[in-house]
């Protein structure tokens, strides 16, 4: 029998006990049940087996386990000791299987008065002393729990606002092995006395948001603010071309600042990834604002996509709901780029393997910036160009047509003029444009209310859609028929141009397309045509 240095009096100890926990698969988790069973016998040497396809750290938790309980008061005698995650045929994989596992183990032998915890689920990593420290993925584990029923959490206190977000759970942050097991044995005794913790999470996504880059730092390039405005107002995708210096990555990175808000599903939505990636700040619990993603151009297509054994997001997917912005396009590997396609397409990636076949949602808007040759002067007026037209080719063809073609829009940024680089006026600021933007929000979302499926934007239109809100005038239907036959535009690009178009007109206002509309989203289609021709 387990007995404790503090004198507490054990119950008698059973043969088995059964805890809960939960692993994360993707973005969702399976609840586990942790069973635990041991002989009674004692024996010389330790017999402590771990099975239900436990990877290495499962495996090792059997030292950390161990070295806990003892070190938080109790003896454990050398015994035949057996740990089975159930369902068996689920890989099991990190260290959060250590509170499950312990807390089985004090149970099985008798130190705790609450037999039955089907209403508890625990997670958690254990230290050498019994202390608690945080996992990864705890809000799609906290989901899990609140659609199994599972009315209570018991994880590290550093997860707990992160958990917290999800209503119907009392999320309780413990701190130690031994908190636990008094949490655990109070609520045998007439309840649970702590109080779980709270996350006032509307209020969180209603606070004012602060963006320390604001577009009045720009000068000039008014044509190219027009284009982020009109970016920003529909979800569209942006390639701006540009030489070295001309304020593309600036532009770029004022961006966020003039984004709409994120609703509670899509917060709720992005926090899961973060979570899983464990990328998440513990502080909030919640992703409050749009993500800002910009890898290196040295970034591999796993790195780009998601992967590993057990696959886990990428950065086209830390980016969901939010802002992707490749910076040099040319300079990244054709390959990595080419994984661009389906998420740009369907708004997921999926990532098979052997094991298993997981998805991660990856709809973000695309932002990338490149020269117009190697050595960035093609087509400056004050740089002369080095580089000869085969040259040129070979630079912006690594950028393949079929990506290009799901680009929204394409913008030539200029080099800045010394009189508008030092212009005495202050240009306009974030806070304006955002106020459109904000404005051309709503009237899409009143547009898409009461449909099927979410649609926050324009560029998340289907097919059927764009013929249902995007009809033109027959005036309208000629300019668009000679832009695609001497463009030579897909059928790809004629939807985009459509959805632009609407963005468009939303930004002023009007609820037809006009023909104005229609000319200024064509002429972001025909910038590509004078390099990639």
């Amino acid at each position: 029998m387990l007995y404790s240095r503090n004198n507490y009096k054990a119950n008698l100890p059973v043969m088995l006990f059964k805890s809960f926990s939960a692993a994360v698969y993707g973005i969702h988790a399976n609840i586990i049940d942790v069973e635990v069973d041991f002989s009674g016998i004692k024996t010389t040497e330790d017999h402590f087996h771990t099975v239900g396809l436990p990877d290495a750290a499962v495996r090792e938790s059997r030292d950390r386990v161990r070295a806990a309980i003892k070190n938080s008061g109790f003896d454990v005698p050398p015994t035949h000791i057996t740990i089975n995650l159930a369902p068996a045929d689920l890989k099991k994989e990190g260290s959060g299987f250590d509170l499950p596992m312990a807390i089985g183990i004090l149970g099985a032998y008798g130190s705790l008065q609450l037999r039955d915890l089907s209403n508890f689920l625990l997670v958690g990593e254990l230290g050498l002393d019994g202390s608690l420290r945080p996992v990864q993925g705890m809000l799609p584990i906290a989901v899990a729990a609140r659609e199994r029923g599972i009315k209570n959490l018991l994880i590290p206190a550093a997860n707990a606002r992160e958990a917290a977000v999800v209503e119907g759970v009392d999320v309780y942050g413990v701190q130690s092995l031994l908190e636990v097991r008094e949490l655990l044995n109070s609520a045998a005794n007439g309840g649970i006395h702590a109080q779980p913790i709270r996350v006032a999470t509307r209020g969180l996504l209603g606070e004012m948001q602060h963006f320390p880059l604001d577009f009045c730092d720009v000068r000039g390039q008014h044509t190219s603010k027009r284009a982020l405005e009109v970016s920003a107002a529909g979800g569209h995708n942006i390639l701006m071309i540009g030489p070295p210096g001309s304020g593309k990555t600036m532009l770029a990175k004022r961006l966020p600042g003039i984004l709409a808000p994120l609703n509670f599903e899509e917060a709720l939505e992005t926090t899961k990834i973060h979570s899983v990636a464990g990328v998440l700040n513990s502080e909030t619990g919640l992703v409050t604002q749009r993500p800002f993603r910009s890898p290196h151009h040295t970034v591999s297509d796993a790195g780009l996509i998601g992967g590993g054994a057990i696959p886990r997001p990428g950065e086209v997917s830390l980016a969901h709901n939010g802002l992707l912005f490749l910076d040099e396009l040319p300079e990244f590997p054709r390959n990595v780029l080419e994984v661009l396609r389906q998420p740009l397409e369907d708004g997921h990636v999926t990532i098979a393997r052997a094991s298993m076949s997981l998805s991660f949602p990856a709809r973000f808007m695309l932002a990338a910036a490149m020269n117009p040759c190697p050595c960035g002067y093609f087509n400056d007026k004050s740089r002369q160009c080095m580089c000869t037209p085969p040259m040129i080719q070979r630079y912006v063809s690594k950028v393949s047509g079929p990506l290009l073609d799901r680009i929204d829009i394409h913008i030539e940024v200029p080099a800045v003029q010394y009189k508008e680089l030092r212009g005495g006026s202050a240009a306009e600021g974030s806070q304006q444009i955002r106020g459109r933007v904000l404005a051309a929000r709503e009237r899409q979302a009143n547009r898409f209310a009461g449909g099927s499926e979410p649609i926050y934007c324009n560029a998340q239109m289907s097919t059927r859609q764009i013929r249902m809100y995007c009809e033109l005038s027959s005036e309208a239907e000629r300019l668009l028929e000679r832009a695609m036959q001497q463009q030579g535009l897909s059928a790809r690009a004629h939807d985009r141009i459509l959805k632009v178009a609407r963005t468009i007109a939303d930004l002023e206002g009007e609820a037809d397309l006009a023909v104005k509309h229609l000319a200024e989203a064509i002429q972001y289609r025909t910038l590509d045509r004078s390099y990639w021709a």
